[in-house]
């Protein structure tokens, strides 16, 4: 028999409270507060500019924050000489007139003219499509694992999979509707991609269930389960530990746009982590999977073909 160093199972009602409480402050905070959508799904004006130097984009954020547009997203857009401008829609000021404004205050307050290469506007519409697309992949990609899951191993797994997968992105919608940072398209592709990750490790886990179930006939569904989860676990920190290590410096280096993205893989990867052995197992547990559900079917008849 394997040595079980830690119980993990045996903590599954204080992981269950820990989780219920995070998922009612994330759901009520999304319920009051929102989520603050940027300009991909709200719509919004875009302003490229160019000059014949290397642009300082920390003096153009602060030009444009103390001439009132404190919500512009600046960033380098092909070259250090190319900037890109992405405002949302003012009320009462039209697209020319916005772009005029962006303009002058740049010219005024920088020490070299900058020229304006293009200006485009993404109307509300766009944005409505680009929300409804969106959430429309987060249903379709839960719906298929549910099919996978269930098809590879059982439909409790997939249950049980399915609910640590919906545990880990509202709880990181949550925290960007907590603390207000700005959803757009590379937040979305990195829920996407969490919901990757956090299927991956669970599928590990679960392999190593099935595979235990099958050779540890004298144990508990419980102590198969720990058992599974502990040679499973120098795996799930190694990944996970080497995967922050880079989410970290892209949040700190990797300059502002992709600083949500990264923030979001961070946030999700944890709480994928998480719920690969605290969520993903106990459900399975609590739903009464037994050794009789991952046996392999035998043939009616197999023994007799295989005598001589």
């Amino acid at each position: 028999m394997f040595k079980q160093d830690l119980d993990f199972l045996g903590k599954r009602k204080f992981a269950m409270i820990l989780s219920t409480i995070l998922l009612i402050v994330s759901i009520a905070s999304l319920a009051i507060n929102g989520l603050k959508l940027g300009i991909d799904f709200t719509g919004g004006t875009l302003v490229e500019i160019g000059y014949k130097q290397a642009a300082d984009l920390g003096i153009l954020r602060e030009t444009l924050e103390k001439s009132g547009f404190d919500d512009a997203t600046v960033q380098n857009f092909g070259t250090t000489k190319d900037v890109l401008i992405r405002l949302k829609p003012k009320k009462g000021i039209s697209n020319a007139e916005l772009s005029t404004q962006i303009l002058e205050s740049i010219n005024k307050n920088g020490t070299e003219i900058a020229d304006v290469r293009r200006v485009e506007f993404v109307g509300p519409q766009v944005g409505d499509e680009l929300a409804e697309d969106g959430g429309l992949a987060l249903l379709y990609s839960m719906f298929g694992i549910l099919l996978y899951v269930a098809w590879r191993f059982e439909y409790k797994f997939a249950l049980g999979s399915v609910a640590a997968l919906l545990h880990d992105v509202v709880i990181t919608l949550g925290f960007f509707s907590l603390l207000q940072l700005e959803f757009d398209l590379t937040v979305l592709a990195a829920i996407l991609a969490v919901i990757g990750y956090s299927l991956n490790d669970t599928i590990v886990v679960y392999d190593r269930i099935r595979e235990n179930f099958r050779n540890l006939r004298q144990d508990s569904a419980k102590e198969i389960m720990n058992i599974s989860l502990n040679q499973t676990l120098s795996r799930t920190l190694m990944t996970s530990v080497t995967t922050a290590l880079v989410l970290m410096a892209l949040a700190v280096l990797g300059g502002e746009i992709i600083h949500n993205f990264a923030i979001a893989l961070l946030v999700g990867v944890g709480i994928g982590t998480y719920s690969s052995i605290f969520i993903a197992s106990p459900v399975v547990l609590s739903l009464g999977i037994s050794k009789e559900d991952l046996m392999v079917p035998v043939a009616e008849g197999a023994d007799i073909d295989d005598m001589p």
